[in-house]
C-alpha cells in the first residue's frame, strides 16, 4: 500500500535507479524468508525485470507498472480457478465451510468472474495512469482510490452473500 506513496515522495529527490535499487534491497531481504508457489516466483521475477529495468534506464515508468503487474497476475490466478475448479473464491469458502451445497458453488463461481472484471478495470486504469497521468494521480490512484475500491467491491459481496444465504438458506 505504501509502495505508490515512496515512488510519488521520491520523484524528484531520489533518481529512479535508487529508488529501484531500494525496492530491490528490501525484496532481497524478505524473499528468503517467503515460501514462494510457482506462481509467486514468476510473479517476483516479473517484478525484479521491472525493477532492473528502472535500474538500467533510470526510469520511472517501469516501477509504476508494477500495480499492473500485481493486477495480471491475480487476473491470471483468479482466471485460471475458473478454467480450472475449484474457483478462487469457492477455495476461500471452504475454508470455512468445507461443505458447500452446489448454489453457493455457483455463487463462488460468479464472485470470481466479478472480480477478475475489477482485476481487468483496476490494472487498465493503473496502466493509465502510469503512462499518461501526473505522479499525484497515479499515486493517489494505485495507493489510495484502488484500495478504496477493493475495499467497496468486498463490502459489497459481503452484503450480497448475507442475502444469497438467507435467500437459499445457506
Amino acid at each position: 500500500m505504501l509502495y505508490p506513496l515512496v515512488i510519488w515522495f521520491g520523484q524528484g529527490q531520489v533518481e529512479p535507479r535508487w529508488l529501484a535499487g531500494m525496492l530491490l534491497l528490501a525484496a532481497a531481504t524478505r524473499l528468503p524468508t517467503v515460501k514462494l508457489s510457482r506462481v509467486a516466483r514468476w510473479s517476483a521475477a516479473c517484478a525484479l525485470l521491472l525493477a532492473a529495468c528502472a535500474v538500467w534506464a533510470n526510469a520511472l515508468l517501469p516501477l509504476k507498472l508494477y500495480p499492473v503487474l500485481v493486477n495480471a497476475v491475480l487476473l491470471a490466478g483468479f482466471g485460471y480457478s475458473l478454467a480450472v475448479p475449484p474457483s478462487m473464491v469457492e477455495r476461500f469458502a471452504r475454508l470455512r465451510e468445507p461443505d458447500l451445497p452446489s448454489a453457493a458453488i455457483a455463487y463462488t463461481r460468479r464472485v470470481t468472474q466479478v472480480w477478475c472484471v475489477f482485476f481487468i478495470v483496476n490494472g487498465a486504469i493503473a496502466l493509465g495512469t502510469a503512462l499518461w497521468a501526473s505522479q499525484a494521480i497515479w499515486s493517489w490512484y494505485t495507493g489510495v482510490i484502488a484500495y478504496v475500491l477493493m475495499g467497496l467491491l468486498f463490502g459489497i459481496e459481503y452484503l450480497v452473500r448475507l442475502r444469497f444465504k438467507r435467500l437459499h438458506h445457506v
